[in-house]
């Protein structure tokens, strides 16, 4: 077992809990913090009683204390979903705030590199076609988005006033659409919608016409790139996303395809702010860390359906009334 000891905040998430299964499996000693507020234990029971791991239960905008070294903290807590941040606007702003400053004060205290799990949202409604990180963005401050997109946003720039006036070694990884197993059902991103929709033969819900792009990345590929960046010595943001551009009327047809639905599609109103493109440029990624996503769509869809039908199954039959 490896020395080294990291701390994933957010752990139980998405893909906090897809960055506990690379760390533990490269030989780390792993430590997750999630108060559970939109992540799962189900995304981390299968590393209960593994050597090297540890679980707290804990909200990060609350002092931190972790006995012993650190080597790294990798801070992911946070909604991350429209649904989410809708739902809990203060808790977003306030994990994207007050968690990143403890956090950063852990990292601080501990001498650990930290690792800022930034966003695409970042950039807002794109004016720059794709988005290198030099782009400033294009975020409205008070609209309801605002509170996922400033918060990040605040994060980086505490983050990076960590790293000027304390020294603290800091990374952000800005994270563009990602999918893959572990996504909740209702997520409310546009592929577990479409998954859940087309698997169950239901019309798939396309918000305004579907011209709107994005980038889908997998999630093996993402938490790759996000392990390189944390080896390597960049501190400003990097991408990391799959450039892979298309429309979600696109997306939406190749998931009916590759379910075998019979679902047709149906147009809702565009969300408030709902951003027109994106799409990430990932030259930085290339030159600084090598790193490129190896996983195709159709491969990545290939490698989710599975976990999709088995969660849809299982939640479906716990709705079932009583016989």
């Amino acid at each position: 077992m490896s020395s080294q000891r990291v701390l994933v905040t957010g752990g139980a998430g998405f893909i906090g809990s897809h960055l506990a299964d690379l760390f533990l499996d490269r030989g780390y000693e792993v430590l997750v913090m999630d108060n559970l507020l939109t992540g799962r234990l189900e995304n981390i029971e299968h590393l209960f009683g593994r050597e090297g791991f540890t679980f707290h239960k804990q909200d990060v905008t609350n002092h931190i204390h972790i006995s012993g070294p650190l080597d790294a903290i990798l801070h992911f807590a946070s909604p991350a979903s429209p649904y989410d941040y809708l739902e809990y606007p203060i808790q977003t702003l306030k994990v994207g705030s007050l968690g990143t400053h403890k956090a950063l004060g852990l990292a601080k205290e501990k001498g650990a590199k930290f690792l800022l799990a930034s966003t695409s949202e970042v950039y807002g409604d794109p004016l720059v076609h794709p988005q290198p990180e030099s782009y400033w963005g294009n975020v409205n401050p008070i609209g309801v988005r605002g509170v996922y997109d400033e918060a990040k946003r605040f994060a980086e720039a505490l983050t990076m006033a960590y790293h000027r006036s304390h020294g603290v070694c800091t990374r952000i990884v800005r994270i563009f659409n990602t999918y893959g197993p572990r996504m909740r059902l209702d997520d409310g991103r546009a592929l577990p919608n479409f998954m859940c929709q087309a698997l169950r033969n239901d019309p798939l819900t396309v918000f305004g016409d579907g011209s709107q792009t994005r980038s889908f990345c997998y999630v093996a590929d993402l938490v790759e790139g996000i392990f390189q960046l944390l080896q390597s010595e960049e501190v400003s943001p990097v991408n990391i996303g799959n450039p892979t551009e298309m429309s979600i009327l696109e997306f939406a047809r190749t998931v009916i395809e590759k379910t075998g639905s019979q679902s047709e599609l149906v147009h809702r109103d565009l969300p408030s702010d709902d951003p027109k493109v994106r799409q990430p440029d990932i030259a930085r990624a290339r030159e600084i860390l090598g790193w490129e996503p190896k996983v195709s769509l159709a491969e990545g869809l290939e490698l989710t359906l599975p976990y999709f039908r088995d969660e849809l199954a299982r939640h479906d039959s716990d709705l079932s009334p009583a016989r």
